[in-house]
């Protein structure tokens, strides 16, 4: 899947015509080094910050706070295309990083939920 597949799948089929546009005047801009750095930072910062505020006294709150960063990540990517779209200072690559992170993450949620059901039902099938 392209970049432009991926993000009118998330807009609709409406935004088409607003998107072959704005893919067209991106894919003429560099990225500045400046914003590279930015991002490897941001990159960096996510990858040491949860291990290091993360404390949580039970299982439940393990969960939440989990459930609660995949939401973040998709609300920051749900914001970073409406800035996309709506012209404002914000590239495509920033857009499409937030968006395959918000991607990965769910997939890794889901496959949490998948481990957790399966782990439920083996202890179900279990006999005393």
């Amino acid at each position: 899947m392209d970049a432009l597949a991926a993000l009118q799948m998330m807009t609709g089929p409406s935004m088409g015509a607003q998107l072959d546009n704005v893919v067209k005047n991106a894919a003429a801009q560099t990225i500045p080094a400046q914003e590279l750095q930015t991002v490897n930072t941001d990159m960096a910062a996510q990858a040491v910050s949860p291990a290091q505020n993360s404390s949580p006294s039970s299982f439940s709150n393990l969960l939440g706070n989990f459930v609660g960063e995949v939401n973040a990540q998709q609300g920051a990517a749900g914001d970073a295309i409406n800035g996309l779209l709506s012209g404002k200072n914000v590239s495509l690559h920033q857009t499409m990083i937030s968006m395959e992170e918000a991607s990965v993450s769910f997939q890794m949620m889901v496959e949490v939920r998948n481990k957790l059901l399966d782990s439920y039902q083996e202890l179900m099938r279990m006999q005393i």
